[in-house]
């Protein structure tokens, strides 16, 4: 199983990820939605599309804009749509390792 963890707590947990540009892209129905809501924060990126945020709350603690999706990649992108990738304080883990 592959982890995303911010302060102890599991935000995603998915057997499989999407890589692309070094990050892990988790598929949309292995978050842990209760810890997840919209950011208004948008970028774009020339390959992949318009990306869109998510902040991340655990136990009163928010991390604003821990996570992007895009939710219509271009299609070079396709493959990613509406997984969610996190900034670094979120690890990412393996079975439990790094």
């Amino acid at each position: 199983m592959i982890r995303a963890v911010w302060g102890g707590t599991v935000l995603a947990e998915a057997e499989h990820t999407v890589m692309v540009e070094g990050n892990h892209y988790f598929p949309p129905e292995s978050l842990n939605r209760e810890y997840f809501s919209e950011s208004s924060g948008r970028t774009l990126c020339f390959w992949k599309g318009i990306a869109h945020y998510y902040d991340v709350t655990v136990d009163g603690q928010t991390y604003p804009g821990a996570a992007w999706y895009y939710p219509r990649p271009s299609p070079l992108a396709r493959r990613i749509k509406e997984h969610v990738a996190f900034w670094p304080g979120v690890r990412v883990e393996r079975d439990g390792h790094r």
